[in-house]
């Protein structure tokens, strides 16, 4: 494979947590390439951060870079939260490399609210190019063009055996006959959406974004990139060696990497040494079409929330400002300007987002992502929110909670929260290439009333610009 970026932070692949205080140090020990210094930032991704918002990550919008060869360690609370998050840089590009798993675990006594596994595994996907990254991003905004495909997808680092010269590394995760285990899938992508499946497996979901929902079966889940689901396997099929893959689930108009990534679920009566190994290939699972909407809808309606009745009804029932989402875009305002004006909300503030994503330009299924908060997703639907009918489909009973939302293609979707983290929270969609084209703004959520309400002083080492 070609040159990338890598990080040298005294993290794990995957990082496993209990309700504690909690450290995180990070070291820019990233190279010199091509004669650029490059800054770089973390972002504990879905981690509240109640009243710490300056560990949250995001550069320029709660903290400066850390400099090139200097280190920063982000001091955070865990409180409440249980489940699979993960980490990445917030700086440029550089998250297509430097990425790993944080898992929350049960506090010590306390049990799963599903069949206790026999082992966890971690996957994370993710996305490389056969270049730098960061050259790549540069050179898409010096042309106004649309960046480069990836050249491959890869779980746990590697591509696995379909790609030139990469059978090698391919990942490997063991299963017994009669064994339940938890995988917990992340979309580490950088600008995709992907299905992934197991063949001849279904998964039972338990979990997405470190929330507990009701259980259901699939046997193929949709992830947009930020987001991540839990998932049980059971070992119930004949012993052999099986292909995890995973491949692009694309909405836009645009090119993109259509390849398919594979890892291999082996069981551990069918061993494969690497020296006499079969030359039959695992069982490959049937993965939906790259534009399969049907399915990523059908999977997105299954996510029930695991706690019922969590909602009142004193939410406003319409927008402040109506617009034309399908109608000609004025070519005045093609040209985007700075936009750097924060959103302010009243600490305690019910507040209500109806995500919009129909555009005669070029739709797409957008990962929405909120930074300080878990929110619930109320509603999603196609064509143009309409709050007289649509307002009555809510689902106030149990829905979804999440930190990043998939808004349908040409579609919609509503999500609730209240404001009670006190901070400066970037929400911005997890396509890199629409942040770096301005997808994004920040909620700038005022103190409340005492110590408990207030958001702490920063640290004193908090990198300075």
């Amino acid at each position: 494979m070609g040159a990338s970026l890598m990080i040298k932070a005294v993290v794990p692949l995957a990082l496993w947590l209990l309700f504690a205080s909690a450290l995180l140090s990070l070291a820019n020990a990233i190279p010199k390439t091509h004669n650029h210094d490059f800054v770089n930032t973390s972002a504990l991704h879905g981690i509240r951060q109640m009243r710490t918002g300056w560990a949250d990550g995001p550069e320029f919008v709660t903290q400066c870079p850390i400099r090139p060869g200097g280190s920063y360690t982000y001091r955070f609370t865990i409180q409440g939260q249980e489940g699979t998050l993960w980490w990445h840089a917030h700086s440029s590009w550089l998250r297509a490399t430097v990425y790993g798993a944080l898992i929350i675990k049960p506090r010590q006594g306390d049990s799963y609210p599903f069949t206790k596994p026999k082992r966890e595994t971690p996957i994370l996907l993710g996305e490389w190019w056969d270049a730098n990254p960061i050259d790549v991003v540069r050179q898409a905004t010096r042309t106004g063009g649309a960046p480069n495909s990836s050249d491959a997808y890869t779980i746990n680092g590697q591509p696995g055996d379909l790609y030139n010269c990469s059978s090698k590394g391919t990942v490997v995760v063991p299963i017994g006959s009669g064994e339940t285990n938890l995988l917990r899938v992340i979309n580490a992508a950088l600008n995709q959406p992907l299905f992934f499946a197991i063949a001849n497996h279904k998964f039972t979901v338990v979990g997405a974004d470190a929330s507990y929902v009701k259980p259901f079966t699939t046997t193929v889940i949709m992830l947009g990139p930020g987001q991540t689901t839990d998932v049980l396997i059971n070992g119930d099929q004949p012993p052999a060696r099986y292909y995890m893959a995973a491949r692009a689930y694309q909405t836009a108009n645009a090119t993109f990497d259509n390849t398919t990534t594979t890892a291999i679920l082996e069981y551990k009566s069918a061993p494969c040494a690497s020296k006499n190994c079969p030359t039959t290939k695992p069982i490959m699972p049937q993965l939906p079409a790259f534009n399969d909407t049907n399915t990523v809808t059908a999977f997105s309606k299954s996510l029930p929330a695991g706690i019922p009745g969590v909602f009142t009804t004193d939410f406003p029932a319409n927008p402040p400002v109506k617009f034309d989402y399908t109608g000609n875009v004025s070519r005045s305002l093609w040209q985007p300007i700075p936009g750097t004006k924060g959103y302010k909300l009243k600490y305690g503030s019910k507040v209500q987002i109806v995500l919009q994503d129909t555009s005669i330009v070029t739709p797409e299924n957008h990962p929405i992502h909120l930074h300080g908060y878990d929110f619930y997703i109320v509603a999603e639907g196609f064509g143009n929110f309409n709050p007289q009918t649509d307002t009555k489909k809510f689902n106030l009973v149990d829905p979804p909670m999440r930190n990043t939302v998939a808004v349908p293609s040409n579609g919609w979707a509503v999500i609730r929260f209240v404001a009670d983290n006190p901070g400066a929270w970037i929400m911005h969609c997890h396509l890199d290439v629409h942040i770096t084209w301005g997808l994004a703004m920040v909620f700038l959520v005022d103190n409340g009333v005492g110590e408990l309400q207030t958001i702490e002083p920063p640290p004193a080492d908090l990198p300075l610009c």
